[in-house]
């Protein structure tokens, strides 16, 4: 505690009246893009597996938790302490099959505990705890994962693909009747939450996937720059029938027919 003592000593010395200029500006609200940024930086660390670089962005976060206590204190709302006992507390009454005499059998019974823990103690609607200003894709992902601990989900793994062709069937139906955009617009986005629960039905982390195919694509779309550039070509003048066979011998290139 004597480390984690001096780091809060260090937030306060940065927001004093003779402290860092920068610093004594920040609000809530000015440190949002910063905590946001933060998280992604953890989570790129997470998937190298680069430890010394996960230290340093949870030490990043830790920072920001640190700094926003101590704006809370300054305006006489919360401390640092109360936040750590707050969550400390929350962990216990969240956990009775560990710290009671509730009996679970899986982790399934886990999760249900949870949400029905989490309802007695905010006294609402199950979704409400799912941020709306989370990426849309993540978004879907959790609201759909909520709603299937308690019980309202597919009953087979096949149903999603079948909702998936469903979907299309009917975009493609609101477009050739000359449908207006916002129907088709919704039908799209049915659509992107249909193919969310199938990934979610097989594990796959729909955020992940994406920006597998968007790195995937980059990769191929650059190889296909510098063969134009080689062969002294206008990018811009090529034909559909050059692209798709640049396309062709870019996917060769990474071992993909």
């Amino acid at each position: 505690m004597e480390k984690f003592d001096r780091l809060v000593s260090i937030v306060k010395t940065l927001r004093a009246p003779e402290g860092c200029p920068w610093d004594k500006e920040q609000t809530f609200h000015s440190l949002t893009p910063y905590i946001i940024e933060e998280a992604y930086e953890l989570v790129e660390a997470i998937k190298a597996e680069s430890f010394s670089d996960i230290q340093e962005e949870l030490g990043d976060i830790l920072l920001h938790v640190v700094m926003l206590s101590n704006m809370a204190e300054e305006h006489q709302q919360f401390t640092i302490d109360t936040v750590v006992e707050d969550i400390s507390e929350k962990m216990i009454r969240r956990h009775p099959h560990v710290f009671s005499d509730v009996k679970v059998h899986s982790v399934e019974d886990v999760w249900k505990n949870w949400e029905h823990i989490k309802r007695q103690e905010k006294n609402r609607y199950m979704l409400d705890s799912v941020p709306s200003s989370l990426p849309a894709l993540m978004h879907a992902h959790k609201i759909q994962k909520k709603a299937a601990r308690v019980g309202f989900d597919w009953n087979v793994p096949e149903g999603p693909l079948e909702k998936i062709r469903e979907e299309i069937d009917e975009i493609q139906k609101a477009l050739e009747q000359n449908e207006d955009k916002k129907r088709v617009k919704e039908e799209f986005g049915d659509l992107l939450f249909s193919m969310v629960n199938v990934a979610r039905k097989w594990n796959i982390d729909p955020e992940d996937a994406l920006q597998s195919s968007i790195k995937k694509f980059r990769t191929r779309f650059e190889w296909m720059e510098k063969e134009v550039a080689e062969h002294d070509r206008d990018i811009q003048r090529l034909t559909p029938l050059e692209w798709d066979a640049l396309w062709k011998k870019a996917k060769q290139q990474q071992g993909v027919l």
